[in-house]
């Protein structure tokens, strides 16, 4: 390549990054992110924000729920509850304007004094641009991303049995080439895996752990895709652990348990895949964390256990040989050496504040969330707070800090999406936020 086809080649990447105010745009069509690991590629971000927090682009309203956004393609989805409906919007990711709408009826009840809401995330295919919603009373849909038209539905209850939930169907689907996976936790019918484009069955597995509200992932074991999927559903006495399935055809290859014995407990944070052979899982009951090690038979080994490494819902983020996350309810944040279990440091930030209406209210991190963006960590608090961090074996340090607004259950985790980032407030006012994270053009 000559001088002037290398002039033009930076003069049109230069052009390009100016059009869009980020250097590289990504999708998020996944709650965890593209590769389901809680890591965008997005860079040329303008993370450098104040107390008071980035740009506000826009918001809307929601109803109830737990379920974070997705975005392909400058389209955005999720799911909420409106009164005795389930509603899935899409809008103009850039802009919050609606562009289709599809409810149907649900049955709204309580368990354990806690009401009954969305907390499956949408998954969207960019191949078949298709969207996939599972709703609270087992409701899975698929719908077109471009105007909401439904392909095909299924009751799941319906289709492979009742599932015995605390709160309904909770677990998000992952799509794996062909496939649609789902979390069924059925007596008969543990995990399925439909054919993504009509709904049809191509296997099932049964295994006496049922239902969750962990997502299934897709790790490697032994130089092949597995299928890791943490179960354990409302039974007596209680039980559950992660299965090791074969996606191809369902057999499941290794089965450890880990479930606190206590009834009311639940198997909510999604497996972490940390490379080859490996993989996190945690509870938050009394067992904690335990890192796992398959060997040559594709069974699980304990490399090593973390007591207080016990994460309710809130998935950890493994980068750099490091696994990162919050500890129990009071938002403890923990850096372990994924190899050892060793830890580097523990921190619950009760001396960092943040203005919040001419007061300094201490960061409380909670259930809160990490993800891993323009060469640092984004932290999003469940009241609102949100903090850019650098994080290492090392220790930690605040690069930006924000309260974008105070109010507990924000419990969702953020996306981000071609400069711009997606929060659900949950309480006190729910909405979902739309904030610039794009540098201005020049």
């Amino acid at each position: 390549m000559n001088v002037f086809s290398i002039r033009f080649f930076l003069l049109l990447a230069a052009i390009l990054v100016c059009f869009s105010g980020v250097a590289r745009a990504d999708d998020w069509p996944h709650f965890l992110g593209p590769n389901q690991d809680f890591h965008s590629a997005e860079t040329g971000l303008n993370l450098e924000y104040s107390e008071e927090g980035p740009k506000v682009l826009w918001e809307v309203e929601r109803g109830k729920g737990h379920a974070g956004p997705v975005i392909v393609d400058g389209k955005l989805v999720f799911i909420h509850q409106v009164e005795k409906q389930e509603e899935i919007r899409c809008l103009n990711a850039e802009t919050g304007e609606e562009i289709w709408k599809h409810a149907y009826a649900v049955e709204v009840a309580q368990s354990y004094g806690i009401t009954d809401q969305p907390r499956s995330s949408p998954v969207i295919d960019p191949g078949t641009r298709y969207v996939y919603t599972l709703g609270n009373d087992g409701d899975l849909l698929c719908l077109q991303l471009d105007d909401g038209k439904v392909v095909w539905k299924m009751r799941l209850e319906e289709k492979f049995g009742p599932s015995p939930f605390f709160f309904g169907y909770g677990s998000s689907p992952l799509v794996y080439g062909e496939k649609l996976i789902v979390q069924v936790g059925s007596e008969e019918h543990c995990v399925a895996a439909l054919n993504k484009k009509d709904g049809s069955v191509i296997w099932t597995n049964n295994h006496e752990w049922n239902g969750s509200y962990a997502s299934p992932v897709i790790g490697e074991v032994n130089g092949e895709d597995r299928l890791f999927v943490f179960a354990g559903g409302m039974v007596k006495p209680p039980h559950g652990g992660l299965l090791c399935i074969n996606p191809e055809n369902g057999d499941i290859l290794d089965a450890f348990s880990w479930r606190s014995d206590n009834f009311a407990s639940v198997n909510a944070a999604t497996p972490v895949p940390c490379g080859p052979n490996r993989v996190f899982i945690s509870e938050d009951y009394g067992l904690g964390g335990v890192m796992l090690q398959y060997g040559p038979d594709s069974k699980a080994r304990i490399l090593w256990t973390s007591p207080e490494f016990g994460c309710q819902f809130q998935t950890p983020i493994y980068h750099e040989g490091i696994i990162y996350g919050f500890g129990g309810n009071g938002g403890l944040m923990l850096a372990l050496d994924a190899g050892t279990g060793r830890i580097f440091w523990n921190e619950a930030f009760y001396d960092t504040t943040i203005q919040w209406k001419d007061r300094p209210i201490p960061i409380s991190l909670g259930h809160a969330h990490l993800i891993h963006v323009d060469g640092a960590f984004l932290c999003l608090s469940e009241n609102g707070g949100l903090l850019r961090m650098e994080l290492g074996s090392h220790g930690f340090q605040i690069l930006s800090k924000a309260r974008l607004f105070y109010a507990p259950e924000t419990w969702a985790p953020p996306a981000i999406s071609n400069g711009l980032l997606y929060i659900n407030q949950n309480e006190m006012g729910s909405r979902l936020v739309c904030y610039d994270l794009r540098k201005k053009e020049e």
